[in-house]
């Protein structure tokens, strides 16, 4: 199986609870708990955190770099989600902003940022995003439309214009997420508007290759701007597990839109990354019979294409907006 020429994972996390809040794992531990349960297992909710939250320690990225070397991935999207107003967070957003720029200079040439802001803070968010862009060198906008918003909310239009000014794409989380947040703004035809609106800018619709397939495949086909990545894929839900469920994808005719990403750290309950990319490039995958310009594509091509060149950022770049 042929490796792409520059390998990127399209779609992960710092794994740390400076930036993912503890009630978010804590919907996460609930499921956890329900799904043993039904195998008549036990677990307590106290017990399950404390696993979750030992695996989000990874505050400087260290241990997802010895990942991605052991994987050979070659650069890594880190998304920066804004949960500042629907869950408590230790950081507020230009502390966690400064804090990925830092890991960015730790390990250079590692990692793209996309940064998270919530619409709802109107123009001093908008500000604030440009300047994550302009100072940090930042290559995206992260949007979590559970946290009560959808991607075509007009109060986006300002963000729309800056990633359409500065050339840099829009990823939005999709489909189910911790049961902390509602689903209600979680469907991928929500971005039909924005995305009709703004043709000029790229929309990557998160976990698009996992739930809501079919919608988020169609957007795909019909809608130039509109591209999905596969990210959490060893979490589907298909009755032929991922390896069905991407094997279906990967026929849809739609490669040239598709994006490889992890959801690190996701998959760190099922293995290493490693483990999972063995799985998704073996002779027996679902990548099984894909031209190999295809598969090119997906494991790093088109993020590769929808990203601006990484740019070198002066080490004391001030989080001041």
């Amino acid at each position: 199986m042929p490796a792409a020429v520059r390998r990127i994972d399209g779609h992960a996390h710092v794994a740390s609870t400076h930036f993912i809040p503890k009630d978010f794992l804590l919907g996460v531990a609930r499921n956890m708990i329900a799904k043993v349960a039904r195998r008549s297992l036990v677990a307590s909710e106290s017990e399950v955190m404390r696993h979750l939250v030992a695996q989000h320690q990874d505050h400087q990225a260290d241990q997802l770099v010895a990942e991605m070397e052991n994987a050979g991935i070659d650069s890594t999207v880190l998304l920066l989600p804004d949960f500042t107003l629907a869950l408590h967070c230790e950081l507020d957003m230009a502390e966690m902003s400064a804090r990925h720029h830092a890991i960015r200079q730790r390990h250079p040439g590692r990692f793209h940022v996309f940064q998270g802001v919530d619409p709802r803070r109107g123009a001093e968010g908008a500000r604030f995003f440009e300047h994550t862009l302009r100072e940090y060198g930042f290559e995206g906008l992260k949007l979590y439309p559970p946290c009560g918003y959808s991607p075509s909310d007009p109060r986006l239009n300002p963000y729309y214009e800056i990633c359409e000014a500065h050339r840099v794409p829009v990823l939005f989380h999709s489909g189910p997420t911790s049961p902390a947040l509602p689903f209600g703004f979680s469907h991928p035809d929500l971005v039909d508007d924005a995305a009709l609106r703004f043709p000029r800018v790229n929309f990557i619709i998160a976990h698009g290759g996992v739930t809501n397939v079919d919608a988020a495949a169609a957007l795909c086909a019909y809608r130039p701007n509109v591209y999905l990545d596969i990210s959490g894929f060893t979490s589907s839900l298909h009755p032929r597990g991922w390896q069905g469920q991407l094997g279906d994808l990967f026929r849809m005719k739609i490669n040239h839109k598709i994006i490889f990403g992890t959801d690190w750290p996701l998959a760190k309950s099922t293995g290493t990354l490693k483990q999972a990319i063995d799985q998704l490039l073996a002779a027996t995958g679902p990548l099984q019979g894909i031209p190999a310009h295809e598969i090119n594509s997906i494991m790093g091509g088109c993020m590769n294409h929808l990203l601006p060149p990484l740019r070198a950022v002066a080490r004391g770049a001030s989080a001041a907006v």
